[in-house]
């Protein structure tokens, strides 16, 4: 075995299940031994403003960049054209979803970057693994934005659906086969690399908090508020002592 394919099943065989088991043991270290730590340490006491200008934008643009890249890796072409989905709107549709997302996303980062950059107390509270993971962010999505830009937009388009999307496949059957990545351009390589990366480091990182979202909340029982006459029920002592000592409205001290 040659030195370029030692790389390769280093890189494209080895790494994603490397990453895979540490995506899952560190989620169930995580929640085991740091609940406390589980959100994401919000910092929104310290700036809000930008905070609310850019995180809905990351989130967005995130939540659509997600959605794009499961179509595209995890369903193959022919489930896609079976509903009607053909190569020509398929790649017009990621085009314009793919744009948008990275957009959003870039605009985003670039404000929640430049709040944790510039705001003392916002710095202070970032940890090590923060900047390894937002470093690791920002590589991506510059990686991400020149795929868009120089084989989209500029360039004459790159499908790959044919080569990375074969390969993606078959590391969830536990048949990955390198050849799938013949041809790939390097851009793409290398952004495959830095997401089986970051993907290792999730479960360390405040990004955690992703998997955090309120979904009990529809299922909550309904508050019940009761009305201040229960005071008209109790006797005139019950009423006063209640007024003195169970109305939290109320400032004077039970005598």
């Amino acid at each position: 075995m040659n030195t370029k394919n030692a790389w390769e099943l280093l890189l494209f065989v080895i790494l994603p299940y490397v990453s895979l088991t540490i995506f899952l043991l560190g989620h169930i270290w995580r929640y085991r031994f740091d609940q406390f730590g589980w959100t994401s340490r919000s910092t929104q006491l310290y700036e809000k403003k930008l905070l609310l200008l850019g995180s809905p934008l990351f989130h967005y643009g995130t939540l659509l960049a997600i959605g794009g890249h499961a179509l595209g890796l995890l369903i193959p072409a022919s489930w896609t054209e079976a509903i009607g989905l053909t190569e020509r709107p398929y790649n017009l549709l990621a085009e314009v979803a793919g744009t948008t997302s990275v957009v959003l996303i870039i605009i985003g980062l670039v404000v929640l970057t430049v709040r944790r950059a510039a705001r003392d107390r916002v710095r202070q509270a970032t940890t090590k693994l923060d900047l390894a993971a937002f470093s690791i962010l920002w590589v991506m999505i510059l990686l991400g934005f020149g795929q868009t830009v120089i084989f989209n937009l500029l360039g004459p388009g790159y499908d790959y659906r044919p080569t990375i999307s074969v390969w993606m496949r078959g590391i969830f059957s536990l048949q990955p086969d390198v050849a799938d990545l013949s041809g790939v351009p390097t851009l793409y390589m290398v952004h495959i690399t830095m997401a089986w990366v970051y993907l290792a480091l999730f479960p360390f990182t405040r990004f955690v908090h992703f998997w955090s979202m309120p979904v009990w909340y529809l299922s909550r029982p309904f508050v019940v508020y009761r009305r201040r006459r229960r005071e008209a029920l109790l006797s005139p002592g019950e009423s006063k002592r209640w007024q003195t000592v169970g109305d939290p409205t109320r400032n004077e001290r039970p005598r």
